[in-house]
């Protein structure tokens, strides 16, 4: 017997993104602090959406981490995907687990730092073995599941992996 497939729409990827689950040799997360006006603070990677120069979801990733911590990272792997259904189509976020190599946060630039209404940027950073983590509001719900369940395989793919 034989099944008949349904047709399903097409998924129309409407906004790709790429951001990073940085790790710095002490073993801590490095995350950006968002505080917006009328919002209580929250923590989320750094990252955004894929532009037309990037040559790839990690390029674009790279990119972003320079532009929101001055940062630069090494030994970039994908890790994660994360995705919501909107009206107009589907939003994909790549998340890449990377070592931290360098951060000079007066080198941030982009309009996040332009406009004074898009709120605060701050870089924290903590340790991926203790118990603060969890207590985290850590965006998005789907990212904060995923790094709490992996914490040492993140570990051994940012800092001990070949």
């Amino acid at each position: 017997m034989t099944q008949q497939r349904t047709s399903q729409p097409a998924v129309r990827i409407q906004r790709r993104s790429a951001r990073a689950i940085l790790i710095d040799d002490e073993e801590r997360l490095v995350l950006l602090r968002r505080t917006k006006p009328g919002m209580a603070p929250y923590w989320t990677t750094p990252g955004g959406g894929l532009e037309h120069g990037d040559e790839s979801l990690e390029a674009a990733m790279h990119r972003e981490i320079a532009e929101e911590m001055g940062a630069t990272a090494s030994g970039a792997k994908s890790v994660f995907l994360s995705s919501t259904a909107r009206s107009g189509g589907l939003t994909v976020q790549h998340f890449f687990v990377a070592r931290l190599t360098s951060m000079d946060e007066s080198t941030r630039h982009g309009p996040e730092f332009e406009e004074p209404t898009r709120g605060e940027y701050r870089a924290e950073r903590f340790d991926m073995r203790a118990e603060t983590l969890a207590t985290l509001d850590l965006r998005p719900a789907p990212l904060r599941e995923f790094v709490l369940s992996n914490r040492l395989a993140l570990l051994a793919e940012a800092l001990y992996a070949d």
